[in-house]
């Protein structure tokens, strides 16, 4: 089965998927070795990967390697290698790191996890097994939500300047070819004015205007993060705005932080709990993904035509 194929059987009927975790990194210098886990379709050769940085969170497992199955599964079954960090903020390891340079939220680290896997891939798909020989190494998205985005916007090429030193810091990855952000921080400065804004200088400093990387920024029209700022849903969409092109914003109708509970099922931070508005956004970042690896694939146009068009669109999409 081709990855085009697992697509069609993901959003018809259920495609299988194989879940393997800890495959454990040892990585000189951090803290903690680097665990992950793996997912991917049962069958399949040259399988894109989906690079997958979870958000901070108020819950403990789903800030790490075992969140976002609602999202990851799905992926999965539409014919992509979903790679799950556990970054050093995850609240699993709170207690352990919370005197450790970086801690808690440990943004550049969380940025460096997705450059060391990548390097250690070809170890990553012999450990797996039935993945060896399965992979596209050229074929690289990631994907982030929340504070995950904001890895991932680093990854694709936004700066910030380190809030020790001022220095700017780029961690753009090259082997990084598009990029999904959902829900992800937007501009700092002034209209950073929430109680936690404090705990975030880096966001601060955040310019998008180096993101040249093609990105598909998602945002909900509902996900009003008074707790950073009072600018309202829009904020979320400042990557796409203050980026160059190429970039897509798909705004979903209803949304909430959480984007219908992509973090865990059942999860009780989800405001807005809809398996369909979670399914209806693996589709459309599925899609992406595999027009923006294949262009000659018309996926992403079949999507958005019958998930953003009709008497019940999941949402709209704007492009620049």
């Amino acid at each position: 089965m081709t990855a085009s194929t697992g697509s069609a059987a993901a959003f018809g009927s259920p495609a299988p998927v194989l879940s393997y975790s800890p495959v454990v990194l040892s990585v000189p210098g951090r803290p903690v070795d680097l665990q992950v886990r793996v997912s991917a379709p049962a069958t399949g050769t040259g399988l894109p990967v989906i690079l997958l940085s979870h958000g901070h969170g108020g819950s403990n497992n789903l800030s790490s390697l075992n969140g976002y199955a609602p999202i990851a599964n799905l992926w999965a079954a539409a014919g992509f290698v979903v790679i799950q960090p556990t970054h050093l903020s995850s609240r699993t390891l709170s207690r352990q790191l919370a005197d450790t340079p970086g801690a808690p939220v440990f943004w550049r680290s969380r940025a460096e996890d997705m450059s060391h896997i990548l390097d250690r891939l070809d170890e990553i798909e012999k450990t797996v097994p039935q993945l060896a020989g399965r992979i596209d190494h050229d074929k690289i998205a990631i994907a982030g939500h929340s504070l995950g985005g904001h890895t991932a916007s680093l990854l694709l090429g936004a700066r910030s300047a380190d809030p020790d030193t001022g220095e700017e810091v780029n961690l753009l990855e090259p082997r990084i070819k598009v990029g999904v952000l959902l829900a992800a921080p937007g501009r700092g400065g002034d209209i950073l004015n929430g109680p936690m804004a404090e705990m975030v200088p880096f966001f601060h400093t955040t310019d998008f205007s180096t993101m040249a990387t093609p990105t598909l920024v998602v945002a909900g029209d509902q996900d009003d993060s008074r707790h950073f700022t009072d600018v309202g849903p829009d904020w979320h969409t400042d990557p796409y705005r203050l980026a160059p092109a190429p970039k897509i914003l798909l705004t979903l109708f209803g949304a909430g932080h959480l984007l219908g509970g992509i973090s865990g099922y059942d999860a009780a931070e989800t405001t807005d709990e809809s398996p369909e508005r979670v399914a209806a956004l693996a589709r459309l970042t599925s899609a992406y993904l595999r027009t923006q690896f294949q262009p000659d694939d018309h996926a992403w146009q079949a999507a958005c035509e019958a998930l953003t068009t009709g008497a019940a669109p999941a949402g709209r999409v704007e492009f620049k």
